[in-house]
């Protein structure tokens, strides 16, 4: 006998594929949506819907945005000559949290992945190349993470974009703020070498 019906088991399986919820987590959240209020489950069904047929790429950025352009691209306060380049819109969010930086940001929508069969053709790029000389930038700032897929992508990018005469910087990899050098791991402390700087 099954231990559950067959609409409960279907939304099971359909909430096991959202990314870090396994079976048992998509159980938990049936459980809530099951004891909450019909008019609850209602406005959270709506949401679902609304972000799925509202939200779009920036015509710029390709950040998230609900118009146009988001909200980024459209703040005259910020520094449109300088660009930080990221992989994913999540990858935005986390950089506006340190609250440190005003330039602008382009997501490039993925990293170069042979293995996964993703070349640049594949990432956002173009956009970026005309932006250079309609947003007069002086430095692109690479911030793609620190596996080898996006090492792989910002050495593309560097070789891209060094001959258009604009500052690269790559962001700082490393030790983290407060850790102890004895228990970062050898490639941590490898990157952490050869990034240093002059103080």
């Amino acid at each position: 006998m099954p231990a559950y019906t067959q609409s409960i088991e279907k939304l099971i399986q359909n909430l096991s594929r959202l990314p870090g919820i396994g079976r048992r987590s998509a159980e938990r959240i049936i459980d809530y949506i099951l004891n909450a209020p019909a008019s609850e489950v209602k406005v959270l069904s709506e949401s679902i819907s609304k972000v799925k047929e509202s939200v779009r790429l920036c015509r710029i950025c390709n950040n998230l945005s609900e118009q146009e352009l988001c909200a980024i691209c459209d703040d005259g306060a910020r520094q449109k000559s300088i660009v930080c380049i990221v992989e994913k819109p999540g990858d935005v969010t986390a950089l506006e949290k340190s609250g440190g930086y005003r330039g602008t940001y382009h997501v490039l929508m993925g990293s170069i992945s042979p293995l996964e069969g993703k070349g640049p053709q594949d990432l956002k790029i173009n956009g970026l190349l005309s932006r250079l000389k309609e947003d007069n930038v002086s430095e692109v700032i690479i911030a793609t993470d620190a596996d080898t897929e996006g090492e792989t992508t910002a050495i593309y990018l560097t070789r891209l974009l060094k001959p258009s005469g604009v500052k690269v910087s790559r962001i700082g990899l490393g030790i983290a703020v407060g850790a102890n050098l004895e228990y970062a791991d050898s490639s941590t402390l490898a990157k952490a070498i050869e990034w240093r700087r002059e103080i």
